[in-house]
């Protein structure tokens, strides 16, 4: 049998989230690294995507930190360079299967606000039949209560279910729960993955 519906990761697999890409660019690679060496900004970032306010929580560790204050500060203040580009396939296969009437969700780690904005500027961001954002949600992947939570609220288990996502982790937190997986490494092999289980025809994955 089919899945019932498809569950959507976002950074990486719908917009780019590359964050040492930006700043090699901006600051240059070897500041970046001292940056990432001294300050923990991925578990900034975390705190974020656990429920924390975008702009208190960021500038909080940018004042916490003064030798790289302007540098911590671009996380928020150039935040949209850092979630970028959309993916344009992905987002395309998206609106494939909706179009078929197959139920689209998104599984993210993602803050309140920072979600907020970023749909101002990617209105796909709305367009899921259903959102599980971590910031609401108050937990992040891989932890096993965010995929209880998507159950419990869809109704939906096991090979109801189809999951990409680039992180294996998080694969592997939804393979424990007998979800059908696919680890994302790009657009083509999802696309690939979305036919071979009869969710799309090769034309309308293109």
């Amino acid at each position: 049998m089919q899945p019932k519906a498809v569950v959507f990761d976002i950074g990486n697999v719908l917009i780019e989230w590359q964050p040492e890409r930006f700043y090699d660019a901006v600051i240059g690679e070897d500041r970046r690294r001292a940056m990432f060496a001294e300050v923990d900004l991925h578990g900034m970032n975390e705190r974020v995507d656990r429920g924390g306010h975008f702009t208190d929580t960021i500038y909080a560790q940018a004042d916490a930190t003064p030798d790289w204050r302007d540098e911590i500060r671009m996380w928020h203040d150039r935040w949209i360079e850092m979630a970028s580009p959309v993916i344009d396939h992905s987002v395309r296969l998206m609106k494939a299967l909706q179009g078929k009437g197959v139920p689209v969700f998104s599984l993210t780690n993602f803050g309140i606000e920072s979600y907020d904005f970023a749909a101002t500027h990617y209105p796909f961001l709305r367009e899921f039949d259903r959102d599980f954002i971590s910031g609401h949600m108050r937990v992040t992947k891989p932890d096993p209560n965010i995929y209880a939570q998507l159950e419990d609220t869809s109704g939906l288990t096991g090979t109801d279910l189809i999951f990409t996502d680039d992180r294996a982790e998080n694969i592997a937190a939804a393979d424990a729960r007998g979800w059908l997986t696919h680890l994302f490494e790009g657009p083509g092999g999802w696309a690939a993955r979305l036919v071979e289980i009869g969710l799309l025809t090769e034309a309308e994955a293109a």
